[in-house]
């Protein structure tokens, strides 16, 4: 079945643009029409040179889609995207300058007008933008927040977000409540937590648990050295890493206490006069 799902979701325009962009130029350079259009007189064959360029760019796309934990066809073609772009838009202008800059405001532009389209499905997510985490940390410490750090950007963050939508609804409770914050939009709270949130970071996305309004918890973890370690952002390494079940049957033992209502009960004579007014808990 999700082999199916993936297959369905290929024929979405996003998937269709950037698969083209992605073999732009190895059919530019195989499919003999194509080449002798865009390359009169040249051979329709790849060089050293390029055949160098793909073979490193194949080697980059398994390293990368590995550490951003893809575990589906949909998640490694959204990692590799950006990678094989790169490469193309590299081979355009190694080819010829003008089709390179053509080739890069085409990648730009389908950057802004055609993100990749979000999974749609349940969740139970609190969206925070710059003080919003902090002031409801402080407001109430009883709550636990699991707070996932993110941009919008990023495929291991595409990625890891179909997966925090089902924990959200699996796991959350008044007092265990699941939330996120784009760190791309508020760079502030990305330096607040340590979060870098570069093109090359470790630490997308940053997943942290918060008690009585303190952080006690985090993935990637950071070791003594400074060095981010290593995380792979399935659902049962979530579950496993903070102990969510656990953390569960806590806090639904534990429920927040609600204020009693009080109800207030009048009193007359045998005349029918009110005498007096009494509180009574509910």
């Amino acid at each position: 079945m999700g082999f199916l799902k993936d297959i369905k979701r290929l024929t979405e325009p996003y998937y269709i643009v950037n698969i083209i962009l992605s073999l732009s130029y190895l059919i530019s350079k195989r499919v003999t029409f194509v080449c002798n259009i865009l390359f009169p007189g040249a051979e329709c064959e790849l060089d050293m040179r390029e055949s160098e360029i793909l073979f490193f760019l194949l080697i980059v796309v398994m390293i990368r889609t590995r550490k951003s934990g893809s575990v589906t066809m949909i998640n490694y073609l959204s990692s590799s995207f950006v990678y094989t772009k790169g490469a193309n838009l590299i081979l355009w202008f190694y080819a010829d300058a003008r089709m390179g800059i053509v080739y890069g405001v085409i990648f730009v532009l389908l950057a802004l007008l055609l993100p990749e389209p979000t999974i749609s499905g349940p969740e139970n997510i609190i969206y925070f933008r710059a003080s919003g985490l902090d002031e409801e940390l402080e407001r109430n410490k009883k709550v636990t927040w699991l707070v996932v750090f993110y941009t919008a950007w990023n495929p291991s963050c595409v990625n890891f977000a179909p997966v925090y939508s089902r924990l959200s609804c699996e796991y959350a409770l008044e007092n265990l409540k699941f939330g996120k914050v784009d760190i791309g939009r508020f760079p502030d709270v990305a330096r607040k937590y340590r979060i870098s949130d570069s093109a090359t970071s470790k630490q997308l996305p940053t997943l942290i648990l918060f008690k009585e309004g303190k952080e006690v918890a985090r993935r990637p973890a950071i070791d003594s050295k400074g060095k981010v370690m290593k995380f792979f952002f399935s659902e049962d390494n979530v579950k496993a890493a903070f102990d969510l079940n656990n953390l569960y049957n806590e806090c639904k033992s534990n429920p927040l206490k609600t204020p009693k209502k009080k109800k207030y009960i009048t009193q007359g004579d045998d005349n029918g006069d009110v005498s007096s007014n009494h509180l009574k808990d509910e």
